[in-house]
């Protein structure tokens, strides 16, 4: 097994792709607790309405884009991925809640 090294210090592909291939397993990771909290927000929001808070979702991208301009990671990409991310998210929650709710008939 190749060992996971900083980016600064890989002088292979191989290296280069290790950590590549290890870091999408740890985001895979961090997705599915994300998407968690979407189930959770599913389960506690009363009502539909209130899944989509255009408000929320605002400030969840300009905390990313806040944290990318920080970390010098390119703001536009990070502000694109985010907005797919949270429309995702949405789309999730609302299915999950409408499941939550449905008539059990």
């Amino acid at each position: 097994m190749t060992e996971i090294r900083d980016p600064d210090a890989c002088t292979t592909m191989v290296e280069v792709r290790a950590g590549v291939d290890a870091l999408d397993r740890d985001l895979v990771a961090l997705l599915a607790r994300r998407f968690g909290y979407m189930r959770a927000a599913a389960r506690i929001k009363p009502e539909r309405g209130m899944v989509r808070d255009e408000g929320r979702k605002a400030q969840v991208i300009a905390n990313a884009v806040a944290a990318a301009e920080r970390m010098d990671v390119p703001t536009p990409i990070v502000a694109t991925m985010w907005e797919d991310l949270v429309e995702a998210s949405i789309a999730y929650e609302m299915e999950r809640f409408d499941a939550g709710r449905a008539n059990p008939d």
